[in-house]
């Protein structure tokens, strides 16, 4: 079974749960490509798809949102899998969630889980960090790489029972 995975990150941190997702769901046999969503242009070829993005200001990046509307008639009907990676739990309640990217989970039929970041005052410019102080953002890593393993072994674990698991 074929799965991409991809997350829009500004800094790297969104990346690397995406490299984790990646390396846990090779390590349970699948076939995985671990991809930069500007480097994406065709994912019909796919069985599954994990998709992320750091989350600024309620929104997924660019990138995310992009990727998401380049590739959503090719990903229908797959197995999808969101993830965005923030300061704040607010992206991830529905009700709290960006109307474009509610609608489209709800669309994917999608399952969507929210992890924290981390926030390194020494990568960001000057307006984010007049942003991140505006807002009472706390500085540091807040990652949890466990959580983010766990999950990819759940989604592994939805794959290899999945009617098409020929891997």
């Amino acid at each position: 079974m074929r799965v991409l995975v991809s997350a829009a990150s500004r800094h790297g941190a969104t990346r690397e749960i995406a490299a984790v997702v990646a390396q846990t769901l090779d390590r349970a046999g699948f076939d995985v490509d671990h991809i930069d969503p500007g480097d994406i242009s065709d994912a019909s070829h796919y069985d599954a798809v994990v998709l992320g993005s750091a989350v600024y200001i309620g929104q997924w990046l660019p990138e995310g949102r992009d990727l998401l509307e380049r590739i959503e008639s090719q990903i229908e009907g797959k197995q999808v899998w969101l993830f965005s990676s923030g300061l704040s739990d607010s992206p991830s309640k529905r009700s709290n969630a960006a109307p474009t990217t509610t609608s489209r989970i709800s669309r994917l039929n999608a399952r969507h889980r929210h992890f924290s970041g981390k926030l390194d005052v020494l990568q960001l410019s000057l307006a984010e960090r007049a942003a991140i102080l505006a807002a009472r953002g706390k500085y540091g890593d807040a990652r949890d790489m466990d959580a983010v393993r766990g999950w990819a072994e759940e989604i592994a674990d939805v794959l290899a029972t999945a009617p098409s698991a020929a891997r």
